[in-house]
């Protein structure tokens, strides 16, 4: 930790506390807590099944490393990064403990560090389409409590849920390491005989901060999100 606090990436990730506060996101501060506290099972909802994927797949394919670590379960507590979800809240960027895979393990390597690499993104689409047959649910059975304040915020929750997910699958899957996506096209081109790999993935983690930080990923996220959203809420929700 204190290694990491001394890097660039810690830097870059206070730059990104500071333009959330310039950009008036704390100026309410109990609006801003609130705000949270919806959001927050989505947040956890979504990393938590997300590494569990990672880690059930890989475990499916003979490696055992998973298990032996405790990530066979959806449990928050073995999931989550303490400062990465800190930094979630504050800065708008956080990530969870990612799951160790032993490749060694692997019949068809290629084939099985891809399935792994899917896994987690594949997870959060089926956790959003879950959590929107949901509502849609609620919506045609009409509970009572659904038209009070409880039921709104119920609502609001569970559609946080899902755009969370959504947000998590489409991040994940740029093609920036760490990031799954990165992992996809690896494994689909054999990314590894190149000379510049290893370089490009040691930096990875430094580049993807960089592109947040100017603003990169918003101008993929906010189409491809709002897309896929589009489509749920109208093919499912209503």
């Amino acid at each position: 930790m204190k290694r990491f606090i001394k890097s660039p990436a810690f830097i870059i990730i206070i730059a990104l506390v500071v333009l959330n506060f310039l950009d008036g996101e704390f100026s309410d501060p109990m609006g801003w807590l609130m705000n949270k506290l919806i959001l927050l099972p989505g947040i956890v909802i979504g990393l938590s099944f997300h590494e569990f994927a990672h880690g059930i797949v890989s475990y499916a394919l003979g490696d055992p490393t998973p298990k032996q670590q405790g990530r066979l379960t959806i449990n928050p507590a073995a999931h989550m990064d303490p400062f990465g979800f800190i930094a979630l809240l504050f800065a708008g960027f956080g990530w969870g403990v990612p799951v160790q895979i032993d490749p060694r393990y692997y019949k068809h390597r290629r084939r099985d560090e891809l399935l792994v690499s899917l896994a987690g993104v594949v997870m959060n689409f089926i956790i959003a389409v879950i959590f929107a047959f949901l509502v849609k649910l609620l919506f045609m059975t009409g509970p009572g409590w659904l038209s009070g304040s409880i039921g709104e915020i119920v609502i609001e929750i569970m559609m946080y849920v899902i755009q969370i997910n959504l947000v998590l699958m489409i991040f994940n899957l740029l093609p920036v390491p760490p990031l799954d996506g990165f992992g996809i096209i690896t494994e689909l081109f054999d990314l590894r005989k190149y000379s510049w790999y290893y370089n490009v993935y040691d930096k990875g983690f430094l580049i993807l901060l960089v592109l947040i930080l100017l603003g990169i990923t918003d101008k993929v996220l906010t189409p491809a999100v709002t897309v896929v959203w589009s489509w749920m809420v109208n093919s499912i929700i209503f």
